[in-house]
């Protein structure tokens, strides 16, 4: 029975995984096409030395370029310094500072070598920030900080070597995402929960809510005639339609299904274990009872997780809603801007398949706790 159960918990998962391993290893045997020529062209890592003339100006901004030193510290010139320049653009170069660390880009062409500051180095910052937040999730999470650190970094790796290689074949991202969302919550949720009940019901609740997402956008998108051809930047992914020939016009919906994963997620999961939690404090509680209790969780969880997924897409259109204020654009050329409905898509088609999930976590929690056998409707007489 020992062996059983060990089997069950650690070898059926322990071998989906190395299937799962196999799998992307072979999708990830494609070649890119480039899209611009980048022959000669490094980005190498080195120190600000000396500043030979500056560009800041009294009033505290910069205009024109910097003159730097710079201490090569990767690529054929390491341990070199080499004079270069850092524009004052808010997208490239970098206010450059003594010691600062910073990317040079190098353009290589026999002896002669262009050189000029690409930005600087953060690649530090963001891998000690990324550690630090998984540190802190073990340490105030224990166990299962640890399995939810786990959880994020299995859906990181599953985006990068899973969805962007399919997308890059020519499959449709949308049923890609939708693959990428059904493996990522069923694996979380099993290392969070483990093989129980609970589980097996976060993960249905949580794939109907994310379809039901998509379905809500696709349905929003025939209707208002937005879709994946209206993002601002279309531009440079026809470039990637005309070369590779990726479905462009699905990754809108398909991003749009990862972006409500976790809230979906959270919900499902949370119902699941509340429903659990009051089945085993009363398993003689009737079915009526029981999906009426998990309701009653569900529409305190709806309302808040809605909000944060409508406002975490609202938080990224401040800037286009404050150009819009700040030029008193008229309303109607406001709320018919493609780039507003589309913000709009996505909160509202994210806050369907969170409230639509809520009454399928439940129902498929009470088919799950109460099982098959038929219970008087109604409160159990004592």
């Amino acid at each position: 029975m020992k062996l059983r159960a060990f089997f069950l918990r650690w070898g059926i998962p322990l071998a989906l995984l190395a299937l799962l391993v196999v799998v992307t290893i072979f999708i990830n045997q494609v070649e890119r096409v480039p899209l611009v020529v980048r022959e000669g062209q490094t980005f190498e890592k080195g120190i600000v030395t000396e500043i030979l003339q500056d560009n800041l100006q009294p009033d505290g901004s910069r205009t024109g370029e910097q003159v730097v030193m710079v201490r090569m510290t990767t690529g054929v010139r390491a341990g070199q310094e080499m004079r270069t320049t850092s524009s004052s653009g808010y997208l490239f170069g970098a206010g450059c500072t003594v010691g600062m660390k910073v990317v040079v880009l190098q353009s290589v062409a026999g002896e002669s070598i262009i050189t000029t500051v690409y930005a600087q180095d953060r690649g530090g910052v963001i891998y000690l920030f990324a550690a630090l937040y998984l540190l802190v999730l073990c340490l105030v999470g224990g166990r299962q900080g640890i399995k939810g650190a786990l959880g994020l970094v299995f859906t990181f790796l599953c985006i990068l070597f899973v969805y962007l290689p399919l997308v890059y074949r020519g499959f449709s991202p949308f049923w890609v995402a939708v693959l990428v969302c059904v493996v990522t919550t069923v694996v979380t949720l099993y290392l969070i929960g483990g093989p129980t009940k609970k589980t097996l019901v976060a993960a249905g609740g949580t794939i109907a809510g994310v379809i039901i997402a998509g379905v809500a956008a696709t349905l929003f998108s025939m209707a208002s005639g937005i879709s994946g051809w209206n993002v601002s930047d279309i531009e440079s992914l026809l470039t990637l339609w005309n070369v590779a020939d990726i479905q462009v016009g699905g990754l809108l919906f398909s991003g749009l299904l990862i972006s409500s994963l976790g809230a979906v997620m959270d919900v499902a999961m949370s119902i699941g274990s509340a429903i659990g939690e009051i089945h085993a404090q009363n398993p003689a509680i009737s079915r009526r009872d029981l999906f009426r209790a998990g309701i009653h969780v569900g529409r305190d969880m709806m309302g808040t997780d809605s909000n944060t997924l409508i406002l975490a897409f609202a938080g990224g259109s401040v800037s286009m809603l404050l150009l819009d204020y700040a030029y008193d654009l008229p309303y109607l050329q406001i709320i018919n801007s493609n780039n507003i409905g589309i913000a709009i898509m996505q909160g509202l088609s994210g806050s369907f398949g969170i409230v639509l999930a809520v009454p399928i976590t439940v129902l498929l929690a009470v088919a799950a706790y109460t099982g098959g056998g038929a219970r008087a409707e109604g409160k159990h007489e004592e």
